[in-house]
């Protein structure tokens, strides 16, 4: 099994759900964060996939996306090429994704039917409040086994501008790797890396400007992941932002965690967040959480029908409970 990316090394940790599924992240699900969220998804019967975001935030303009992502699956398909061989002890030779297969031999020689696979590419289109077309472009465990590629580009209609980026991610048993280039700003480069051997985990990252000639940042991560239970300590920005986490299973209800960070060039303050989660059945759950500044969270998540979830949020500066400090938030998912 592979371990987690770097970003990921203190996830479950800074997550409050189930490991090994779907992991709500610590500040997931808590719907204060704006005024109103909603996300509806669909599918056609092609298997293209609609998916339109909307977000009403506090303070600020609306923003959403509407996107599209078609998958072109691996497949074959037997076109009617034949090659005859006057020598039928010839070996034929093909390329990785060609399958080659002997129909029929006679005594001039060698029919031979070629099977060639697609390689199965995901395009991802999408097209922003903010006039902003986004292209994705993924091919998945083709080029190599455990290697994902993915080429993204961004334009702005309005004033030309022209982003290019290149990420690729391997996995391999108790290794996984991620590189990130921005080919067209610097060109940059961020690589990261983790080993993992029976639960334990040690990751790096670093991050590289051509145009500079130098390593613009560095991270470090350490982790240990048991079945009801993980812990992490990451040092981040150049190993100046230092963070510990747990999260643990406390049983099929509740679920609880923790995160404390320090910033060696700020403040002498250590920044704290304690958070928990209870299932109350199998369609809804709440969610509660604290920091050192006296803010508190509470939320609400609720599966009323099949496609059909809503969230309900509120957080508190109680410290100031007399100030317009308190925000109230929603959220609407629906998917067919």
């Amino acid at each position: 099994m592979s371990p987690p990316a770097f970003s990921d090394v203190a996830k479950s940790s800074n997550d409050l759900g189930l490991l090994m599924q779907a992991l709500q992240l610590l500040n997931k699900d808590f719907y204060h964060t704006a005024a109103t969220k909603i996300d509806v998804k669909s599918k056609a019967p092609n298997g293209v996939a609609f998916n339109v975001k909307g977000t009403s935030a506090h303070e600020g303009p609306t923003s959403g996306s509407i996107e599209a992502k078609y998958t072109d699956p691996a497949a074959g398909k037997s076109p009617r090429l034949f090659l005859i061989f006057n020598t039928i002890s010839q070996t034929l030779y093909g390329p990785q994704n060609c399958e080659t297969i002997v129909a029929s031999i006679t005594s001039k020689g060698a029919r031979i039917l070629i099977k060639i696979h697609r390689a199965g590419l995901t395009l991802t289109q999408a097209w922003t409040t903010a006039n902003v077309l986004n292209t994705k472009l993924e091919l998945d465990n083709n080029i190599a086994k455990g290697l994902k590629a993915e080429a993204l580009t961004d334009f702005v209609p309005s004033s030309q501008k022209f982003g290019a980026k290149l990420n690729l991610y391997f996995k391999q048993p108790n290794f996984t790797g991620r590189a990130f280039f921005d080919v067209l700003k610097g060109p940059t480069a961020n690589v990261d890396a983790v080993l993992g051997h029976e639960g334990f985990l040690v990751g790096a990252e670093a991050a590289y400007d051509v145009n500079k000639a130098a390593i613009t940042k560095y991270s470090a991560a350490i982790g240990y992941s048991a079945l009801d239970y993980s812990a992490a300590i990451t040092a981040t920005n150049s190993l100046s932002v230092f963070a510990a986490s747990y999260y643990h299973k406390v049983n099929s209800q509740v679920e609880a965690g923790a995160k404390a960070t320090w910033d060696s060039k700020g403040s002498n303050n250590v920044g704290m967040e304690l958070a928990s989660k209870y299932r109350l059945d199998p369609t809804s759950f709440a969610k509660a959480k604290v920091n050192d500044r006296g803010i508190a969270a509470l939320a609400y998540n609720v599966k009323l029908r099949p496609g059909v979830t809503v969230g309900l949020g509120v957080s508190l500066d109680t410290q100031n409970l007399n100030e317009a400090a308190h925000k109230i938030g929603t959220s609407f998912e629906f998917e067919g």
